[in-house]
């Protein structure tokens, strides 16, 4: 391994993955790839049980991803987006 492969690793991805908490399909979808969200903004909802859930970044940042469309049953754990902090 050399010098070049150690400092990649040791640098810290800045990037959050959000993931469905629970069973539920996807109601509203509020952003696209490439859009500028804030910490708090939500980024979907969804729906489980009658009960609306938004989805919230964490981060400031770019939308880099986004893994959902609108009226998709999502599974515990499925990848809903990615934002990348600017």
């Amino acid at each position: 391994m050399g010098a070049h492969d150690r400092r990649a690793r040791e640098v810290p991805v800045a990037a959050e993955e959000i993931h469905a908490e629970m069973v539920s399909s996807v109601w509203k979808v509020l952003v696209q790839p490439g859009a500028q969200v804030s910490a708090g903004d939500t980024l979907v909802i969804l729906e489980s049980m009658k009960m609306e859930i938004p989805v919230l970044t964490e981060r400031t940042g770019t939308v880099q991803e986004l893994h959902v469309v609108e009226g998709e049953v999502l599974q515990e754990g499925d990848l809903i987006a990615v934002v990348a902090s600017t």
